[in-house]
């Protein structure tokens, strides 16, 4: 991993702000923010069309990065404009019959529970919602009982939103995988944040963002398919790019994950996060994921030490050393309304966020929590600015 000097010369923002936002939008390094201004400049010279062609050994890395990152095949992987689209294009493409189940986690997030709610009206599926254990994390065992004949799919999201929790993927991957039941994995915090392979988790389908802890642009994003199941998806729309048109009748799907790509895309905003992706590799996931631990538990524990703050990660154990469950995100409140604190910190060019209980109904109904604030760190944040984010915090609730 590169000296966090390095990484924050890499990042001109942090000169002007403490961003403990990495989670909704981390701050792009100068080399993403490079390529798709370089692309930009080569379309307003070249045009579009003719841009691409001169770029397309650029947008090819970006199959060739993820695969690095995610230990797979290039064929496995497909561009999507954002994570929300690729999750819903390959919930989509299950062949579902009337009473089948879905299983998901109580941390399931939002955008993904209400798409499920929304297909099992139409098409008559029952979700089955598996609570947490006490650490925060989906419970094994009721997951287990769960996994009868009945079930067609287990969708779960990585690391919450709304909580600094590592769900125990690989767990649910080997589960799924001795019932042969798909297993959809939302990556949206954890690609860039934690080591992710694929063949280690034994997920079938996994989606993510380009904006988050990747530190890519916004509006893009990225899925990966396991090859094996490909021919069982159905694609619910049909795009040129995706199909080989044999004859006025007929065509064939693509056969690698890009049957699930549209022709027109964001062009710089894939080449930028094929260099987000490769820059995450080149970085060193394992140490980088290390240092994000590390960072988030330091935070956990100076907030823990203000009065008045309560520290909401399941889980969390101010006197231990490391908690390994928990990463980079951190969730808190403290006496004044979570906005409020948000508002004051900004004030001081300090980036945070607040978590909306409508948001996350499942999980904050359920502990009974409203709305509370984030703050997510990423490496190449330093002790320094967690002491101050901290003294800010506690001189705006003094």
């Amino acid at each position: 991993m590169k000296p966090v000097e390095l990484l924050r010369s890499d990042t001109p923002a942090c000169r002007e702000l403490l961003h403990f936002n990495n989670a909704g939008s981390s701050l792009q390094p100068r080399p993403v923010t490079d390529a798709v201004l370089q692309h930009l400049l080569l379309e307003q010279r070249l045009g579009g069309y003719e841009a691409a062609q001169a770029n397309a050994e650029a947008g090819q890395q970006f199959y060739t990065a993820f695969a690095a990152l995610l230990n797979c095949n290039p064929r496995e992987i497909a561009y999507v404009e954002n994570a929300s689209r690729g999750w819903n294009l390959l919930l989509q493409a299950i062949p579902f019959d009337a009473g089948d189940h879905i299983v998901t986690g109580v941390s399931e997030y939002a955008s993904n529970y209400l798409s499920l709610l929304h297909l099992a009206k139409t098409k008559g599926l029952v979700i089955d919602v598996i609570p947490n254990s006490a650490s925060g994390q989906i419970d094994l065992e009721k997951l287990e009982d769960a996994l009868d004949d009945k079930v067609r799919l287990v969708a779960l999201t990585h690391i919450p939103s709304q909580s600094g929790v590592i769900h125990p993927a690989a767990e649910v991957g080997r589960l799924c995988q001795q019932r042969r039941i798909l297993f959809l994995l939302d990556a949206c915090q954890s690609a860039g944040q934690t080591v992710l392979d694929v063949n280690e988790i034994q997920c079938d389908m996994l989606t993510g963002s380009g904006r988050k802890y990747l530190r890519g642009p916004r509006g893009t994003g990225f899925m990966y398919v396991r090859h094996s199941i490909l021919d069982f998806l159905k694609p619910a729309t049909v795009d040129l790019s995706a199909i080989s048109w044999l004859q006025r009748n007929h065509f064939e799907w693509r056969d690698d994950a890009r049957r699930f790509e549209l022709f027109e895309h964001y062009v710089a905003g894939k080449i930028g996060l094929a260099v987000a992706a490769q820059y995450a590799v080149d970085n060193n996931m394992i140490e980088s994921a290390a240092v994000i631990q590390r960072l988030g538990h330091r935070l956990r524990q100076q907030l823990a030490s203000i009065v008045g703050v309560r520290i909401h990660d399941s889980g969390f154990i101010a006197e231990a050393s490391q908690c390994s469950h928990l990463g980079g995100i951190v969730t808190f409140n403290t006496p004044l309304p979570a906005e409020t604190l948000q508002q004051r910190l900004q004030t001081q060019r300090i980036n945070s966020s607040v978590l909306r209980q409508r948001n996350t109904r499942l999980e904050f109904e359920d502990r009974g929590l409203g709305d509370i604030n984030r703050a997510s760190v990423h490496y190449f944040n330093t002790e320094t600015e967690i002491a101050r984010f901290c003294d800010a915090v506690e001189q705006a609730i003094a």
